[in-house]
């Protein structure tokens, strides 16, 4: 997960100054997520013909060639090689993404769902920290025009780690008659309220999240003057409070529910906009980033632990593949708007164009709220 925060802490530093133009400096963050969607389809297909732990072993060769790949690029200040070596990130971060899928299916029931995934989100907080280390004491270690090269040998190690882990790893075993009953069409799932309301919730939480989180560090070192120590404060504290909450979501969940985590995502969400457009001094950046990072753990985990009540067993790998395929595919065009939008209008042009998709979070918890009254409606009358 280190990988991630790397290319946002000093993916835009590093295009800026070796892109022709400095507008296309998020493309190699765009290219990363996009990386994530385009690769989220074949990494579900081989998860359910190879399993889990094949699928995953095939994302971390990915990620190895990637890291290779950058770090020859910053050797040769190659804007271009760069750019495909975020790809290959993305596409290989699609792969590993499979284990959160692989802890749901770890679950007794649907009310423990949301505690595995507080578990596992919570390794977020030391790759918020352990990437942007990493990018700043590799800076110097290799010799290359624009510095850099030696964070991503550091980046090497780090994934061949994570290999040797992975080691003792095993896939989740089926549960009994899990892959029997007909599977119904993807048509058929994506029209149910519940996988629009999940898909919904994640998908604008995330692109909306991403969004101000590729603008931030450009806008911060380039624009506005603030030093690489900064912005590396407010990129660390960002990621860190996004996984953070995960140690009090649980407890959130039980006495809120998902319907009161969402709604609090989406205020927190509306808070951000408030602070971001205020000024730009970096507490400004940082009290607005850690609200990002807070209101996206909320939204996430109520999209992701929702998704479940969506489909069967036997359905679950391709409603997966279009759920992650979705919410990554948006994420990279808000990423890559970022950027356009950051060099062309500025910061505060960026935070405006937020505000209409936290609207539509609004209406989208409203729908939730009288989806879960007309099942209980159901449920009441079937029990007369």
């Amino acid at each position: 997960m280190s990988s991630a925060p790397i290319i946002v802490f000093i993916g835009g530093i590093l295009s800026s100054k070796m892109a022709s133009d400095p507008s296309l400096a998020t493309l190699p963050i765009t290219l990363m997520i996009l990386g994530v969607a385009a690769g989220s389809i074949p990494a579900a297909m081989l998860a359910k013909n190879k399993g889990r732990k094949f699928a995953v072993y095939s994302g971390f060769s990915c990620s190895l060639i990637a890291a290779c790949t950058a770090m020859i690029a910053a050797k040769i200040a190659s804007f271009e090689l760069f750019t495909s070596a975020s790809l290959l990130f993305g596409i290989g971060s699609a792969f590993t993404q499979q284990l959160r899928f692989a802890a749901i299916e770890s679950s007794i029931t649907q009310e423990d769902i949301p505690k595995i995934l507080s578990l596992l989100m919570l390794s977020g907080v030391f790759a918020a920290f352990l990437g942007p280390e990493v990018a700043l004491v590799g800076k110097e270690l290799l010799s290359s025009p624009h510095g850099y090269a030696g964070s991503f040998l550091l980046l090497i190690i780090l994934i061949l780690c994570s290999g040797g882990i992975m080691t003792f790893f095993t896939n989740p075993p089926l549960k009994e008659n899990e892959e029997n009953g007909e599977a119904r069409s993807l048509k058929i799932i994506v029209k149910q309220p519940i996988f629009l309301i999940s898909v919904c919730t994640a998908t604008i939480g995330f692109a909306l999240m991403s969004y101000l989180m590729t603008a931030t560090p450009i806008s911060m070192h380039q624009m506005h003057g603030h030093d690489l120590q900064s912005t590396k404060w407010v990129i660390q504290s960002h990621i860190a409070a996004m996984y953070i909450p995960s140690l009090f979501t649980p407890w959130l969940v039980k006495y809120l529910k998902l319907k009161g985590l969402m709604f609090i995502g989406t205020l927190i969400y509306t808070i951000v906009a408030l602070i971001a457009l205020s000024g730009h001094e970096v507490m400004h950046y940082w009290w607005a980033l850690i609200l990002l990072g807070i209101g996206w753990n909320f939204l996430f985990l109520t999209g992701t632990s929702l998704l479940p009540q969506s489909y069967q067993a036997s359905e679950r790998h391709k409603v997966q593949a279009t759920n992650d395929f979705i919410l990554f595919g948006f994420q990279a065009i808000g990423s890559l708007l970022a950027g356009w939008l950051l060099f062309t209008a500025g910061w505060h042009w960026v935070v405006i164009t937020s505000l209409p998709f936290i609207a539509i979070l609004f209406m989208v918890f409203t729908h939730y709220h009288y989806y879960q009254k007309k099942l209980i409606c159901k449920t009441l009358d079937q029990s007369d």
